[in-house]
């Protein structure tokens, strides 16, 4: 068989009826749409409705998956926790309910700060874990791939973008040293996985979605620290470009999938990058800025909405809950 024939091999291989942490992809996806469309709200005037409606779309999504996974006990999730592939994923769980704490402080801000400081140390922790895991757990270089980055480097970035937004700026600075180191140490890593060894397979290809994520949270994240532009913002946006010119290179690897829950990689990472790019405009103010705006608000809205539709679709077919295959183990 192929490399071609591998990417088109059936998506929904295995046992029916399974909740697995990359499912947390769907809201995270989701709360990353609503903050691009909070970002637009200065630039196109849009009422503050609709980020709120995205938002709670998420917390909803959200809270459907956390009664699932954690009703399928915690022996299942433990073993998630020490899987070589799944690890880094159940960081969602909370990583998305500390973004949308900082989206309720704008209504309700005690609220919104409890929230997002009780998730952010969960978050930390969950890092923590994961990080112990490259030392003593049973890890190879060809397990590794870019959702390994959502832990320590998503999760302490977006965790000093909520810190910020409720006020808690010592905590911000140092959830935003944390996202940064754990960016440039397992960044390291994943580059020579990427590099030096085959290609990840076929289930784990939209993951390389998450490459562009770091540049564009650190940029957001330093954004709600300093509220300004300067030389290191700089940089971290044009790192960001070429990360995103990087994603269309992969377009011919991403054009020969067939759908699957997988796909919800694609979102948080280009939801960050708009958003991103929405705070430059905002900064910047560029002549046709509100133009780019509306350009690049209906992207992403349509890329996300487009996903979300097909979630639909396969769930009502039964075949979005289904147990990772084994193909979806890196090749040794």
């Amino acid at each position: 068989m192929d490399a071609t024939d591998r990417n088109r091999a059936p998506p929904h291989q295995g046992r029916p009826g399974r909740i697995t942490p990359n499912l947390f992809s769907i809201p995270f996806g989701l709360a990353g749409l609503g903050g691009s469309w909070r970002a637009a709200e200065p630039l196109l005037g849009t009422p503050g409705a609709v980020p709120d409606a995205v938002y709670i779309l998420a917390a909803g999504a959200w809270l459907v998956l956390v009664a699932g996974y954690v009703a399928q006990g915690p022996r299942r999730m433990l073993a998630d926790l020490r899987d070589p592939v799944l690890s880094p994923f159940p960081s969602l769980a909370a990583i998305t309910p500390m973004m949308l704490g900082a989206a309720l402080a704008t209504a309700a801000f005690t609220a919104g700060r409890t929230v997002v400081l009780i998730f952010l140390a969960i978050t930390i922790g969950l890092g923590g874990w994961v990080t112990g895991q490259f030392v003593v757990g049973d890890l190879t270089t060809d397990a590794l791939h870019p959702g390994y980055y959502l832990p320590g480097a998503a999760g302490g970035l977006l965790g000093a973008n909520a810190a910020a937004q409720v006020h808690l700026h010592a905590l911000a600075e140092a959830s935003f040293g944390i996202g940064i180191i754990s960016w440039l140490v397992v960044g390291s890593l994943i580059s020579n996985r990427l590099t030096t060894r085959p290609m990840l397979p076929p289930p784990l290809i939209p993951t390389l979605a998450i490459e562009f994520a770091p540049p564009a949270v650190a940029g957001v994240a330093y954004f709600a620290l300093t509220a300004r532009t300067s030389n290191f913002a700089a940089a971290l946006g044009g790192y960001a470009v070429l990360m995103a010119v990087a994603q269309l290179r992969f377009v011919p690897l991403y054009a020969r999938l067939r759908f699957s829950p997988a796909f919800w990689s694609f979102t948080f990472p280009y939801a960050a990058g708009v958003t991103d790019a929405l705070l430059w405009l905002r900064a910047t103010r560029p002549p046709g800025g509100r133009v780019y705006a509306i350009v690049v608000i209906v992207l992403i809205t349509a890329l996300i909405g487009g996903i979300a539709a097909r979630t639909v679709v396969a769930a009502a077919r039964r075949q979005l809950l289904v147990e990772p295959p084994s193909a979806a183990r890196p090749e040794r």
